[in-house]
């Protein structure tokens, strides 16, 4: 946490403020124990003050002291929109009280709960893989969209600005307040700022635009992130929020595209080190970006007047830090930086200057280009990035020349073991090569830097084999509760469970379906976790747990009840570890796919009789199942999906190999007309399906898995239908051979039947997606 003692200038009666809270904040200990007050280092404006007294953690914004700009550092307002914001469930810090006597510390504030997360200052990720730049960089995208998609009078807040004019308002203000610092202060002219604003004023966009809530200071640092996932938590700093057009919020965020390679290193600079977002792998491009923005707001791309909103843009970070620069010279600036910001304000000047002087190329580029551009690799059936395509390859490789000729000995090995509960040697032999050749855990953004795009035609490639996943540790269910453990578990949960999966030590499986409810409804659920001291008692009983007859399965990810009848039905639920060696865990019996109980593997029913484990074996919280059920769901199923076609292509090649080698009625298979057909089916059928999947990771990839729901839903449809009615043509092909165990088909059929049913039915997705397209037609239809 970023902060320093009270600077002398900002100092205040510290026990006014401690009684304060005392007598009006009800959660306010009210034990005899000292208030901590602790000052952030970050924050040009309003300063910032950390309180700890006891357990209870808050943040008070004061105005600063001294003469300041009429209208300027109106916490009040903040006040308001935050109250407003909460209350409509979008991320911002809880309000708690605000405070018009100035008696009590010196000025007026306000008190808000403390957010703990993770604040990036670097708008460049460096300590970060490229997938986890694009989350971050996706997720304040979203978070953007969802601020501008809120309805201000639903939420109180007609009077919280003027509707109409607002760049022009907006240059009229920033201009007041340039002009009125450098009075204020003293401060010389600057030649590049009187340009831009002669610019701006003849550049008014004539058309009015949206009218919304804007943040009116929106980027990287004024947002906190959850501690583990790409998800925005709380937005901070709303000194300069109003009602007006939010094309001036998204042009702000996207100012560190602009930037020059030439622009000096200074505390608002994210290109310090020399590099610009352009050229940093993970981070979307701009055109990506203000794609991402439209699709989320359903409003055209390309942006209009883009080139006046980022010019708006510089000059207004201009202005701020006029301001800024002022209040360091007069001695009551909120950061100890202040007085660099002369120079700061030159470069914003000269930048924002220059930005009139040219046409925004990668925005007029996108603006003639084919929208197919963005999906290149979904038309070309290949990975998008340099190292997606050299993994692919190796993929490739690897599966071509060790695990198609491992098959017989897999399945020689499992024979002529002593129980069918056994992991063949030759396993472990292929996950160390396909370790040492770099060929690991490669499903995981976090480890590998791929997309689910990439990634897709990997699991694609990995799917034509029953033993092709788990070389590269890349088998389900172990990646979802991976996924899962990585983005939801703490750091002890990591160290004790991720760490060996990651490695490939151990396996695990998931125990969601259970046997007395129809689980296609999942709030269904029975199985009940309930809390006694310091530990959690478990009691319930689910089959399906796939992986549980693996000798190598250690850790059960389970799904059970923790909330009572008032909670929300999709709050009662929660995810919780589970060591398969606890007392009371119990596998009752392996149940039959089709009459085969896919040995190794194993599909267990499992029960749960008094199971004790630690409190600390919760993920996430009590209530946030079905919360971490969405998250590892989308790309699971994108997985899924993918293995499937390649198991379709796997049964097309074998049915056209028996067709060309078998003859029936004087004549090869191949050359009659209703085998043909079959083939000619089979192949068009794949590449429907394989298209709609990689369109639906390219959206997640560009969206996030909310935005690609309806995408997902349709493709666990098309995908395990498409595969069912390859490999029953391929097995009709074969005649009787095609249902033995002389060939690999029957199995294959059993697995893409079950499919339909696993993680969730057809009936269900196919609901799913009937009611996203009857939302969004009526939507379209309002237009």
């Amino acid at each position: 946490m970023d902060t320093s003692a009270v600077r002398k200038q900002h100092q205040f009666n510290e026990l006014n403020l401690h009684n304060f809270l005392m007598q009006n904040v009800r959660e306010f200990p009210k034990t005899t124990s000292e208030l901590q007050v602790r000052q952030y280092r970050s924050g040009q404006s309003n300063p910032t003050f950390y309180l700890k007294k006891d357990e209870c953690e808050l943040v008070v914004r004061k105005k600063p002291p001294g003469q300041l700009l009429k209208g300027a550092h109106q916490v009040n307002r903040e006040y308001q929109v935050q109250v407003a914001l909460h209350k409509a469930g979008f991320p911002v810090p809880r309000p708690v009280i605000y405070c018009d006597d100035a008696s009590v510390i010196g000025t007026e504030f306000y008190v808000m709960d403390h957010v703990r997360g993770r604040i990036f200052r670097d708008v460049t990720l460096p300590d970060m893989s490229p997938s986890e730049r694009r989350n971050i960089y996706d997720a304040m995208n979203a978070t953007l969209a969802q601020l501008h998609s809120l309805d201000y009078r639903a939420l109180g807040l007609e009077k919280y600005g003027a509707i109409r004019n607002y760049p022009k308002r907006q240059l009229l203000t920033w201009t007041k307040q340039y002009e009125g610092a450098a009075k204020l202060a003293k401060l010389p002219p600057i030649p590049a700022a009187n340009q831009l604003i002669k610019w701006l004023r003849a550049n008014i966009p004539v058309e009015e635009g949206r009218t919304s809530v804007v943040h009116g200071d929106y980027r990287l640092e004024n947002m906190i992130f959850h501690p583990t996932e790409p998800r925005v938590i709380a937005v901070l700093d709303w000194e300069l929020s109003t009602l007006g057009d939010p094309l001036c919020d998204l042009a702000y965020v996207c100012m560190p595209y602009n930037w020059p390679s030439d622009m000096a290193a200074s505390p608002v600079n994210p290109s310090a080190a020399g590099r610009q977002l352009s050229e940093l792998d993970g981070i979307p491009l701009q055109t990506e970006f203000l794609q991402a923005y439209c699709y989320r707001s359903r409003i055209k791309y390309p942006v209009p007047n883009w080139e006046f909103y980022l010019a708006l843009s510089f000059f207004k970070i201009c202005s701020i830090c006029q301001g800024v620069y002022a209040r360091g010279i007069m001695g009551n600036a909120s950061s100890e930086m202040a007085q660099m910001f002369g120079e700061i304000t030159k470069q914003y000047a000269e930048v924002g200057w220059r930005q009139t002087q040219k046409v925004n190329a990668s925005v007029a580029m996108a603006a003639t280009a084919s929208p197919a551009q963005s999906i290149t690799a979904v038309l070309d059936s290949g990975p998008s990035t340099a190292r997606g395509r050299e993994l692919y390859q190796k993929v490739k490789d690897f599966m071509r020349d060790e695990v198609f000729p491992a098959e017989p000995i897999y399945q020689k090995q499992l024979q002529d073991a002593p129980t069918i509960w056994y992991a063949p040697p030759i396993m472990e032999e292929l996950k160390a090569k396909a370790k040492a050749a770099g060929l690991w855990n490669i499903f995981l953004p976090g480890e590998s830097g791929l997309g689910q795009l990439d990634y897709a035609f990997m699991a694609e490639e990995m799917g034509r084999s029953p033993i092709g996943s788990e070389p590269f540790n890349c088998s389900a269910p172990d990646t979802g509760n991976m996924e899962t453990i990585h983005l939801f578990g703490n750091e002890e949960q990591k160290e004790k469970w991720l760490k060996p999966l990651l490695n490939g030590e151990i396996r695990s499986c998931f125990c969601m379906t259970e046997p007395q409810v129809a689980s296609s409804d999942a709030t269904n659920m029975e199985l009940s976790i309930e809390r006694d001291g310091n530990q959690y008692v478990i009691n319930g009983r689910k089959w399906w747990s796939s992986g549980a007859g693996d000798p190598r399965c250690k850790i059960a990810v389970v799904m059970g009840r923790t909330g009572g009848d008032s909670a929300p039905r999709h709050k009662r639920h929660s995810m919780i570890l589970v060591p398969l060696d606890t007392p009371g865990v119990k596998k009752v019996r392996p149940l039959e796919v089709f009459g085969n109980v896919d040995a190794p593997h194993g599909h267990y029913e499992m029960a749960f009789e008094n199971v004790r484990v630690p409190v600390g074996n919760m993920l996430l919280g009590e209530g946030r199942g079905f919360e971490i059920a969405q998250g590892r769901l989308g790309p699971g199923r994108i997985h899924h999906c993918m293995r499937a076609i390649g198991m379709a292509e796997r049964a097309l090649s074998m049915m056209c190999d028996r067709a060309m080698k078998r003859e029936a009625f004087g004549r090869k298979l191949a050359m009659m007309g209703v085998v043909q057909h079959q083939i000619a089916e089979s192949r068009i059928e794949i590449d429907q399906a394989r298209l709609l999947t990689l369109k639906a990771a390219h959206l997640i990839d560009m969206y996030g898995t909310k935005s690609a729901r309806k995408q997902v839903a349709m493709i666990k449809v098309v995908a395990p239908r498409m595969m069912c009615r390859v490999i029953d043509r391929a097995i009709q092909v074969h005649g009787g051979a095609g249902v033995c165990q002389d060939f690999p088909l029957s199995r294959m059929y059993a697995g893409a039947r079950t499919l339909r049913i696993a993680d969730g039915p057809d009936e269900v997705h196919l609901t799913s997606v009937a009611l996203q397209e009857l939302k969004h037609q009526m939507t379209m239809a309002k237009l």
